[in-house]
């Protein structure tokens, strides 16, 4: 079970008429959503609905298209260069594959964002790291090692630990347990819910993961892909607590979470005999 909420009514993240286009191809439309601070939302749906691109729209890495997206009421793409760096100090993100620097160590790794942004001295910056490792159940003697000699599930952790260094109020997962063996994506789980015990932040969670879903998020929300929607579909289709899910009423929500492949099945390949009959 999700562990108890520590959300206020007030929204950190308020998505207003999202739109996100690449070139001809749209991504993301017309997204509504608002998070209260403390709320763990996961994000979840098949590859290409959108999900990496709403949380690098959401922290200012990719701009929308069109439609409004508000950080603790500010626009992030209405601040200045120097504002927006002072914003982005209040997230952490932890990335997918870790995206840790192979030519420094786990130590380095994880105090880069406390030397890009704080002016420490060294016994007091090394003291943060080694606070952060062991949070995440990682011992001292790996802060000379390169992230080469490590294991997957140990780079997650070392990401996780970088990306709490600076003490955020919002932490953004990105695929947190992919590449992961159960066991260890369930520690993941649990560092994840540790985090927002320990420090009461918010976190969006971007997961194909469903058991991740269940276990560290209040709120779930389902995207669907563009491609296979009509131009007055919602793209967002469910949109609540997670022990709700399985009673959803929409097809699309109960095949995705249950893993059913049929009906996408018989999709693929009445667009590969469409794509056949057009090719002829």
């Amino acid at each position: 079970m999700p562990a108890q909420s520590t959300t206020t009514d007030t929204p950190l993240v308020q998505v207003t008429g999202l739109h996100v286009t690449f070139g001809r191809q749209k991504v993301l439309r017309d997204i509504n959503i608002s998070v209260p601070k403390g709320q763990t939302v996961a994000i979840v749906g098949e590859s290409g609905c959108g999900k990496t691109v709403l949380l690098k729209a959401i922290i200012g890495l990719i701009k929308p298209t069109s439609g409004q997206i508000l950080f603790d009421g500010k626009d992030l793409f209405e601040l200045t260069d120097k504002e927006l760096v002072v914003q982005r100090i209040r997230f952490g993100y932890v990335f997918q594959n870790a995206a840790l620097f192979d030519s420094m160590t786990v130590g380095q790794n994880v105090a880069f964002p406390l030397r890009q942004h704080r002016r420490l001295q060294e016994p007091e910056l090394q003291q943060m790291v080694l606070a952060r490792l062991a949070e995440v159940g990682l011992p001292e003697n790996i802060v000379a090692k390169k992230p080469a000699e490590l294991s997957g599930g140990m780079r997650k952790r070392v990401g996780m630990a970088r990306a709490l260094i600076l003490k955020p109020e919002l932490v953004l997962y990105d695929e947190p347990t992919t590449g992961l063996d159960p066991i260890m994506s369930d520690v993941i789980n649990e560092l994840m819910l540790n985090t927002r015990r320990n420090y009461q932040v918010t976190g969006l969670v971007v997961t194909h993961d469903m058991h991740t879903a269940r276990k560290v998020a209040e709120r779930v929300i389902m995207l669907y892909p563009l491609s296979r929607l009509g131009p007055n579909d919602p793209q967002i289709v469910f949109d609540g607590p997670p022990q709700e899910l399985d009673r959803s009423s929409d097809h699309r929500v109960r095949q995705f979470v249950r893993g059913e492949a049929g009906e996408r099945l018989m999709e693929m390949r009445e667009q590969a005999e469409s794509a056949g009959h057009h090719a002829n």
